[in-house]
């Protein structure tokens, strides 16, 4: 499986898994957006995800976004830029709270809305070369009847500074 199609699915699957969660606990006031991705290791530095490739737990990111007002009559703007580490399973996730004038779910603001994210640094002294160092590209769930936007960016990697040669060939 190519790892485009492996990383669009896990994505899937963990952007369901949070829209599940956040309909199922009504208590609890529901995220507006979300902000999900992964960092994994590249083991045999081939710029994808292979069968020895692993999650990083403990990997930090920068998240930087910017979101735009949708309205004709204001130029408003909220940019902010925050650290995440990743999770057990390589998972970094940002959560914001409705923004007043902020409506992610409809149509024409998805060029107006923007994150990506970078690599600061792996726990991992096996794993700490960083390999694809910062993504933007990014595609994005809504929900408009609860103005619920999820964006998963694409993965990030770090490898390991020299190829282990009787694992990778």
């Amino acid at each position: 499986m190519e790892s485009h199609t492996f990383f669009f699915f896990f994505f899937l699957f963990v952007v369901f898994s949070f829209v599940e969660v956040a309909i199922s606990n009504s208590k609890v006031p529901v995220p507006h957006i979300t902000v999900v991705g992964v960092v994994y290791c590249d083991a045999c530095s081939n710029n994808s995800f292979s069968t020895h490739s692993y999650f990083l737990p403990g990997a930090e990111v920068r998240i930087d976004c910017k979101f735009k007002a949708a309205s004709p009559r204001t130029t408003e703007q909220i940019s902010f830029s925050v650290n995440r580490t990743t999770n057990k399973h390589g998972v970094y996730k940002l959560e914001i709270p409705s923004v007043d004038g902020i409506n992610c779910a409809k149509e024409e603001v998805q060029v107006l809305n923007t994150c990506r994210a970078s690599l600061i640094r792996s726990t991992s002294p096996a794993c700490n070369v960083p390999a694809s160092i910062t993504t933007s590209n990014q595609f994005s769930v809504k929900s408009k009847q609860a103005n619920l936007c999820i964006y998963s960016l694409y993965a990030l990697s770090f490898r390991p500074s020299k190829k282990d040669l009787a694992i990778c060939g």
